[in-house]
């Protein structure tokens, strides 16, 4: 049965976090305004919050509170986490870490399980339709020959690997595609830029060029160098991976909104101005509605996010709703994003609140990770039961 009651073990490491929170807002400005400077590894609080992840362990060792994925999401939303993209200490991960546990060996994992790896998929000619992926990898003796643009690589800076998306034949479709893992100091690796960005700008993307890079032949993610078109090959296994990160993606763009709409209500209620709960809806004021709108959307939001991470935490498929909770998830944070602006009116917009700020962070949840017309695909798909050949 799927519960989402919180455990008072569950409530106590929220409350803590919410603390831990305030002192984040705190370098998220600096680190919006300063995006050339990367979030160092520590900064000076972080011994000061050793201690949440000791709560977070003996919790984990109590009967009833809310499994690991599904608390992660629980805590980015709750405790708006995705703002500011900001942590007293920075996590060993990225995103090809997720494709690294969705594909890779036993051995594999072990050997590069504590490597940050960041995710290489996106090309100038290849954004939301991964099958159409240019790189190309060539076996050269017991070496792969890897050659091609990779942009917008999340944590490219910081990373010390990518997970590079490339095709071994390029006339075989999705089934040619695989991925290598790629060190950061291997020859023909070739870090050509760092993105300025809209948002999200203590997050470091990155822009690579792979010229005759070549790695050994044991870093293909699962070692299966076959290339096979029947239900699309590794390529399945790879965009698997996205059932792990999309409700993640989903979590940071709700806990955005909610953060601006924390924001609105205090505002508002320093204003005068709450919903009456009271009085039917033919008392309320236009504003009132759009308030009791906007909290409806982030917790049905949320809801999505929490039941994708749920299956995930308990063995079972969830790529129909990892992809729901991504696109509601990208909805939300650009409706909820804008209303919460216009409603402020002048203050919203400026560098006093953190408001346009979320509103800049928000735009990317609806783009990367799949971008929200994929996503309604993906979801259409499932429902009618239909494949790629019969819904485009």
């Amino acid at each position: 049965m799927v519960d989402f009651s919180i455990h008072e073990k569950d409530q106590e490491l929220l409350d803590e976090t919410a603390r831990f929170k305030e002192v984040t807002d705190g370098y998220a400005r600096y680190y919006d305004e300063n995006e050339e400077e990367l979030v160092p590894k520590e900064l000076p609080e972080a011994k000061d919050w050793d201690h949440l992840a000791k709560m977070d362990l003996e919790r984990g060792k109590v009967e009833g509170v809310t499994k690991p994925f599904t608390f992660r999401m629980l805590r980015s939303i709750t405790n708006c986490l995705g703002t500011g993209n900001i942590s007293l200490r920075q996590v060993n991960r990225a995103l090809g870490n997720a494709a690294l546990t969705a594909a890779g060996t036993d051995e594999q994992k072990k050997k590069w399980g504590e490597t940050c790896l960041a995710m290489a998929i996106t090309e100038p000619g290849c954004g939301s339709d991964s099958k159409a992926i240019e790189t190309t990898a060539v076996l050269d003796g017991d070496e792969w020959v890897l050659n091609g643009e990779k942009i917008f690589v999340t944590s490219g800076i910081k990373c010390d690997g990518l997970v590079v998306w490339a095709t071994l034949d390029p006339s075989q479709g999705r089934g040619a595609i695989k991925s290598f893992l790629v060190l950061k100091d291997t020859p023909g690796l070739e870090l050509a830029k760092k993105e300025k960005k809209l948002g999200i700008r203590a997050s470091d993307t990155a822009a690579f060029v792979l010229k005759d890079c070549r790695v050994p032949r044991d870093h293909l993610l699962g070692g299966n160098e076959e290339v096979v078109q029947k239900k699309g090959g590794d390529f399945k296994g790879l965009m698997a991976t996205f059932n792990l990160t999309r409700p993640g993606v989903g979590a940071g763009g709700t806990g955005m909104v909610n953060h601006s709409y924390r924001i609105l209500t205090e505002k508002l209620k320093n204003e005068g101005v709450e919903v009456d709960w009271e009085v039917g809806p033919q008392k309320r004021t236009a504003l009132q509605e759009k308030l009791i709108d906007l909290g409806a959307q982030i917790e049905s939001s949320a809801l999505t996010v929490y039941r994708a991470s749920w299956l995930a935490d308990n063995g079972k498929p969830n790529n129909l709703e990892s992809s729901v909770a991504k696109a509601k998830g990208g909805d939300v944070s650009r409706y909820g994003a804008q209303l919460a602006l216009e409603i402020l009116g002048a203050i919203g917009i400026t560098h006093d609140l953190l408001v346009e700020k979320d509103f800049r962070d928000a735009r990317i949840t609806d783009i990367y990770e799949g971008t929200g017309e994929i996503n309604h695909l993906i979801i259409a798909r499932a429902i009618l039961s239909y494949g790629s050949a019969d819904l485009m």
